[in-house]
Order: C-alpha cells, then structure tokens, then sequence
C-alpha cells in the first residue's frame, strides 16, 4: 500500500496538503449537496452524489490516492454532460476534477488517516 503515496510530507507542506484536501472535499461535498436540493438530472445527482462520497474521504484523508481518482473520473463525466447537454457550466468540474487529480497524484500528506495507517512506523528494538 505504500507504493501508492511518495510521502507523507510534514511541516508546510503537509499543511498545504491539508488546506488543498479541505477545499477539494468542502466543494464536492457542496456541489453534492446543491444537486440534491436541485432539479438536476438523475445522472448529475448519482455523478454528484459520488463525488460528495469520493469529497468525504478526502476530507479526513482516507484512501486519498483512490478516491482523488474516482472524484476526478466522476467530475470529468460531469463536465462532458454539462457541455454536451448544455446544462450548466462545465468549468467548476473541470476544476474540481483537477484539484482532486492533484491529491491522487501528490498524496495526503502527514495529517491524514492515510499518513496514520500506511505511513512509515518506527519500530523500537528491545534491548539485550
């Protein structure tokens, strides 16, 4: 499992991290949620739906890498019913879509249940 992420970065790093995976998970939570109240098409609400799921994970930092993925996929297929079926504006799951790309290709970062499970673990030798 640990071949999936290149670090758990620490310090500023990890806290950009941090921020980035708020946001990311915040505004699929939000677009899911706006959907729902919505009349919007059943595939936008089951799209969006998952995205709220995929933006949950995100924000504690759970299975970062794999639910980034899914989140990109489903905001890409979003953008491609928006445009095609000229339904909304196809930009905001574009972005959406990239910032969740990002947190799959770079990582949770040390403050996350990723970084708590699959992170390195110092192991103490018993002294002889």
């Amino acid at each position: 499992m640990q071949r999936l992420f290149s670090t758990f970065a620490n310090g500023w790093p990890g806290v950009g991290l941090l921020l980035l995976r708020l946001l990311t998970g915040a505004a699929l939570i939000h677009f899911g949620i706006v959907s729902l109240l919505e009349a919007s098409a059943l595939t936008i609400v089951v799209l969006e739906f998952i995205g709220a799921g995929a933006g949950l994970l995100l924000l504690i930092g759970l299975w970062t890498p794999a639910v980034g993925a899914l989140g990109a996929i489903v905001k890409v297929w979003i953008a491609f019913f928006r445009y095609f079926s000229h339904s909304g504006d196809p930009w905001i799951p574009i972005v959406q879509a990239v910032l969740c790309a990002v947190l799959a290709m770079v990582g949770p970062g040390a403050w996350s249940i990723d970084a708590r499970l699959f992170g390195r673990k110092r192991i103490d030798m018993p002294r002889l």
